[in-house]
């Protein structure tokens, strides 16, 4: 088969957040297709255990260990070079040399890249003689432009420098790669929109969700008390749109809940807790987990699953899996973007702090007869892996049509 080299920031394993859920997906998909060489860099120590189950899907990978705290000092590099910080925490001398030696004796046919941070490994690399993509997902800068926007003191400069050359190497990678997909066709016409000059090599290629995985006819012991009503959040607790929104959440919305039923408890489930969100495990009624090997049973036993999101760039994979779990799940407008799913029938979209808080006490109340099953059903018709990758394969036929 055709060589094909895959770059992607994390280990996409286990997956367990979006940066990992989408890539894993597509590595598997290409991998039918190609001999992969993956190059990934794996800053959990807790995740060098699943080098080797990835490493099976590939015909040739490379970890790169990375020390987050070593990281973030190396990272300030990036000052003197001019690249963004987010790109220079990313960077490997190892992994850099091995991709260059795979480019020249493996000559790959297509150059897959994941996120815009692992770029620069190989915008000067690409040739006329491959097909490459890079994936960016979400249009990166504007999650940047938010922070600097709400932000205050030092760190207002550290995003509003952060959105300007995450900006400028999004142009670079717009101009220089075949194609840039995103995860939705909201955040694609955004950089389209950014980019006209480029739009016709521009594509929304949208997320699903392991509807096989997140079975709510699965049996699943209860994690937490079921007596009372239980709201669940999951994601990367150290991810600042999850930290805000946990936060919002429980020390907004969860007080006015609780006024009218008093036992009412908030989960908030996923890795790396910032001591922020750790902080709100001694509000009464909030449970912080950190890691847990399986989401679903939180889910599974969950009045409803919540997505207070006041930043969110593409798609929610939070709310996928709720749904995929026929939970009713309570969304801001922010976080059911990218998401074709009727409000009402399917998720409970509530803005703002008294309408959000409202919308879960009906859930507790009423039990929101039928947006579970409906949630679920609309998984099942529109959220399938399989379905959504054949954009992919599109892109990568020998005769690509590229749009007007």
């Amino acid at each position: 088969m055709a060589g094909l080299l895959f770059l992607t920031q994390r280990i996409p394993y286990p997956p367990i957040k979006g940066e990992k859920i989408r890539p894993l997906q597509i590595l598997r998909h290409l991998a039918r297709s190609y001999d992969v060489h993956l190059g990934c860099l794996v800053d959990d120590p807790r995740d060098h255990e699943h080098e080797p189950t990835v490493a099976a899907i590939c015909k040739n990978s490379y970890f790169a260990h990375l020390d987050r705290k070593r990281a973030r000092i190396t990272c300030l590099r990036g000052l003197l070079t001019g690249e963004p910080l987010s790109v220079t925490f990313y960077h490997d001398d190892g992994l850099a040399t091995w991709i260059k030696q795979v480019i020249a004796n493996v000559k790959p046919e297509v150059i897959f890249i994941c996120s815009s941070n692992m770029a620069p490994y190989v915008l000067d690399l690409l040739g006329d003689e491959r097909v490459s993509i890079c994936d960016l997902a979400d249009v990166d800068s504007e999650k940047w432009r938010a922070y600097a926007e709400a932000g205050s003191g030092p760190m207002k400069f550290v995003h509003r420098r952060e959105w300007k050359k995450t900006a400028e190497l999004e142009a670079r990678i717009a101009r220089e790669c075949d194609w840039s997909t995103f995860v939705s066709n909201e955040e694609a016409a955004l950089f389209a929109e950014q980019h006209p000059e480029h739009a016709g090599k521009i594509r929304g290629i949208g997320s699903g969700v392991d509807h096989v995985y997140f079975d709510p006819q699965l049996a699943f012991d209860a994690p937490y008390a079921t007596d009372r009503a239980n709201f669940v959040f999951t994601g990367t607790m150290d991810y600042k749109p999850n930290v805000d929104a946990v936060r919002w959440f429980a020390e907004a919305m969860l007080p006015l809940i609780r006024a009218r039923h008093a036992d009412a408890q908030f989960h908030i489930v996923g890795s790396s807790p910032s001591p922020e969100v750790s902080a709100l495990a001694a509000m009464p009624g909030v449970f912080v987990t950190g890691r847990v090997p399986d989401v679903r049973p939180y889910l599974a036993h969950a009045t409803a699953g919540v997505a207070p999101m006041q930043i969110a760039r593409g798609i929610q994979n939070k709310v996928l899996e709720s749904m995929a779990m026929a939970r009713p799940t309570v969304v801001t407008s922010d976080a059911l973007t990218g998401i074709a799913a009727e409000p009402g029938s399917e998720v409970l979209l509530a803005d703002g702090v008294e309408a959000f808080a409202e919308a879960c006490i009906r859930v507790i109340e009423t039990g929101a007869p039928g947006v579970g099953d409906a949630a679920r059903a609309r998984i099942v018709a529109s959220f399938i892996w399989a379905e959504k990758l054949r954009g992919f394969d599109a892109l990568l036929s020998p005769t690509p049509v590229h749009a007007a």
